[in-house]
């Protein structure tokens, strides 16, 4: 029976690793029929166009894009092979491009000329040391930079300075002038009580006499050491001011210089003196803002060889300083054919022409080289390179020149 019972368990045991391989076996195959599965579908599919079912998709994108916005080519200023521009209307509202329509017709020819801002000889003025001092302040101090003054303002005191000889020479001719004074005096006294017995002609000399030297005594004592008031000749500001208390100074230096903001003169130079006749009116162009300018005259003695010309400045909207250079430009009665159009709308080129933009069509601008001449400090004459009637791009034509 043991025996037999042993059998038993080894044939129950062989039974159950035979079932185990077997459903190793089993579990294998299913798997590699479910990967046969798969690899067949996807081999069925392999060949297969799928692109149909994406086109819906892409056409939506498509269609969204161009109800949302415009390509960006179409919104992109360039330059075209003809050197015009393209510039789309948005880009035009961007940049802020203005034009105005050119007319030709005659317009006054002008001629310019180099000057500076001069005080007006009626209006300003200076102080200088008449002999050699030294500065004390005025009443209020010394005056400063911009300071406004009025005529006959003392600015400050000179006094007079000397060396020892002078000095004991004026206190030796005081003393003389004492003792005859003294004199005199007792004199005019002495006849005063005589009068009825000395003519009355006597007795009048003797005060004349007596006034005189007590005059001569005030002017000598009034000079030994005394300082001398310094005055302003005009009302206005201060402009220039090269003194400090105690400072020695030399005769005709100057001091203070006063001058009124509100009445300035341009000088101008003209090396032509034909250019002179038949000037009108004239301008100048300075930062800020613009002068106009009155013509005074000119004179007729060459200085630097060159003839001067006097301006006075009718309308000021920009501050200027005396002594400024800027540039005048006069007009005269001669005319000339060309179109008035603001200097802003000159612009360079690559090859440092002067060129206009021209406005050719919609979305498009043209350059046009021009030939120009100044008419004010603001506006230019085209007298040639474009014709009648066309529109000139007179702000942001800088931007345009820029474009590549």
């Amino acid at each position: 029976m043991n025996g037999t019972g042993t059998n038993d368990v080894f044939t129950q045991a062989n039974v159950r690793e035979s079932g185990r391989h077997a459903g190793t076996k089993i579990a294998a195959l299913v798997t590699v029929a479910l990967l046969g599965l798969a690899a067949g579908h996807a081999q069925a599919h392999g060949d297969e166009d799928h692109s149909q079912d994406k086109k819906p998709a892409a056409a939506a994108v498509t269609k969204s894009a161009v109800a949302g916005a415009m390509p960006i080519e179409a919104l992109a200023a360039r330059r075209l092979p003809d050197g015009s521009l393209f510039v789309p209307k948005a880009v035009q509202h961007q940049l802020g491009l203005r034009t105005i329509v050119a007319k030709i017709g005659d317009l006054a020819a002008t001629v310019e000329f180099n000057g500076k801002v001069i005080a007006d000889p009626n209006a300003g003025g200076r102080v200088q040391a008449s002999q050699s001092g030294r500065i004390e302040p005025g009443p209020k101090g010394l005056p400063t930079l911009g300071q406004k003054v009025v005529k006959g303002q003392v600015l400050a005191y000179l006094r007079p300075t000397a060396n020892s000889i002078e000095r004991g020479n004026q206190q030796a001719q005081l003393a003389e002038l004492e003792s005859q004074f003294s004199i005199a005096e007792r004199k005019a006294v002495r006849y005063e009580q005589l009068e009825g017995a000395l003519p009355r002609a006597a007795i009048e000399a003797a005060r004349f006499e007596l006034e005189a030297l007590k005059q001569r005594r005030a002017a000598v004592g009034a000079s030994i050491n005394a300082p001398e008031p310094l005055r302003s000749p005009v009302s206005g500001v201060i402009s220039a001011a090269g003194a400090v208390a105690g400072q020695v100074v030399e005769a005709k230096e100057i001091l203070f210089e006063v001058v009124d903001p509100a009445r300035l003169s341009v000088e101008a130079l003209a090396y032509d003196p034909a250019l002179v006749e038949g000037i009108a009116s004239a301008s100048a162009l300075v930062p800020g803002g613009v002068l106009e300018l009155q013509f005074v005259g000119g004179g007729r003695q060459l200085r630097e060889q060159a003839l001067p010309l006097l301006f006075r400045v009718k309308l000021q909207n920009a501050p200027v300083a005396v002594g400024q250079a800027l540039k005048v430009i006069a007009r005269t009665a001669r005319k000339t054919k060309g179109a008035g159009v603001p200097q802003a709308s000159l612009v360079k080129n690559g090859a440092g022409e002067t060129v206009v933009w021209a406005y050719a069509g919609a979305e498009r601008f043209t350059p046009r080289k021009v030939r120009v001449q100044s008419l004010d400090a603001s506006t230019v004459a085209l007298t040639s390179g474009i014709q009648n009637g066309e529109r000139i791009v007179t702000e942001g034509a800088g931007l345009l020149a820029q474009m590549r």
